[in-house]
């Protein structure tokens, strides 16, 4: 393969690997149902610069290769033509020397009938590709793989809202008015004064930071600073995750208990259990959902199946929904599925007895020139809030 031809090929290798970061960008704030962050959108620009770049690269590269393919093509069929004309039968000959030998070669190149068939009647040493490994650049076929959940299924379904500051209060009443029948005629109403007490919050930073060399950068493909950027934000989304199902389960009101092997009667009533005491402690207000660990699924999938179901409590489970949100659902209920919630464990909650607060910042970047390097950090502010434990009900088995 010619040089122009190796470059070609990791320049559209690269073009290639920075549309499947823009879609990646893309995919995930569509996931997430909201606008690209100032951050993303600084990583969208950048990659889309650098395609740019190099469409621009590539331009006189493909002319001068078509340029050169088209002069071998020729250069053949004009040896094909000399060939045709002059044709003699070759005997069979030793070559005298490593000249001659090398003068078939080019004219075999031509396409020259009689030095092709020279060259056929010497015995020859076959060589392969284990003889020449200094000519056989090494490929790295992107994107790279790297699996990080960073979906945060329980944030995404009670929805991040905007942080106000690092410590506020969230009002919440405790006691409400009164209205009763009156007894009688100008006989006094019922009375009650509201209480509205005030619930502390306090925001968590989250964060993290890699030094990079200045030869990291200038060397990698596909680039290992976007790389590096994505991977910190999927680490921050696998902490922030972790965060809100450890606080809601830490808060959760114990529901029913499940048998080893239950059946689809067994979850279905625990279902409802568990809306009816989320429905009376947040008095409807907000959506029923669930979120279950990865393994109950097994227990629980099999039950639904989703063929035919038009007499069961579930349109059934399909095992391939990961990633897409809800799973499925028993009884109206969506279910979710959280690597970060504890094995055997189900939460069924009204998405107002909790609330997620979040202000994600940008990466931040500093240089070390006396070293080359690039020391980079990302971070954000986060905070789960339980409003009511009684809206979260704790199903296990």
């Amino acid at each position: 393969m010619r040089a122009t031809d190796q470059m070609l090929s990791r320049i559209s290798a690269e073009i290639a690997e920075k549309q499947t970061f823009i879609d990646g960008v893309v995919e995930a704030a569509e996931k997430d149902g909201r606008d690209l962050t100032s951050q993303e959108m600084e990583m969208v620009t950048r990659a889309r610069d650098r395609q740019g770049d190099l469409n621009e690269q590539a331009k006189p590269m493909e002319e001068a290769s078509r340029i050169a393919i088209e002069s071998a093509a020729r250069l053949r069929e004009i040896g094909r033509i000399v060939d045709n004309q002059q044709h003699t039968k070759p005997q069979p000959l030793e070559y005298r020397s490593a000249g001659e030998y090398m003068l078939d070669q080019w004219k075999a190149g031509l396409g020259q009938r009689d030095a092709i068939e020279r060259l056929e009647l010497r015995a020859a040493a076959h060589q392969t590709t284990v003889d020449i490994p200094g000519l056989l650049p090494e490929q790295i076929m992107g994107p790279v793989v790297n699996w990080v959940d960073q979906a945060r299924p329980l944030v995404s379904a009670l929805g991040p809202r905007n942080l106000p500051s690092g410590s506020w209060s969230r009002p919440r009443v405790t006691q409400h008015t009164q209205v009763g029948v009156q007894s009688a005629e100008k006989t006094e109403l019922a009375s009650r004064k509201m209480l509205i007490e005030k619930v502390p919050v306090t925001a968590e930073t989250y964060g993290g930071y890699v030094n990079l060399s200045r030869q990291n950068l200038d060397w990698t493909i596909p680039g290992i600073l976007d790389i590096v950027i994505q991977d910190l934000a999927g680490q921050y989304a696998i902490q922030t995750e972790d965060a809100t199902c450890v606080a809601l389960e830490a808060a959760a009101t114990a529901g029913t208990d499940l048998p080893a092997t239950p059946t689809a009667a067994d979850v279905s009533g625990a279902f409802w259990a568990a809306a009816a005491a989320v429905f009376t402690a947040t008095s409807g207000n907000g959506q029923v959902i669930a979120v279950a660990a990865p393994n109950m699924l097994s227990l629980i999938g099999p039950l639904f199946a989703p063929v035919n179901p038009q007499n069961s409590q579930s349109f059934g489970f399909n095992a391939g929904n990961f990633g897409t949100g809800a799973v499925g659902s028993v009884s109206g209920i969506p279910i979710y599925v959280s690597s970060q919630i504890t094995a055997g464990v189900m939460l069924v909650l009204s998405t107002a007895a909790a609330e997620v607060y979040e202000d994600k910042g940008s990466p931040l970047s500093v240089a070390e020139p006396s070293v080359l390097g690039l020391q980079l950090a990302f971070y954000g502010y986060f905070t789960p809030l339980v409003m009511s434990a009684a809206g979260i009900i704790k199903v296990v088995i």
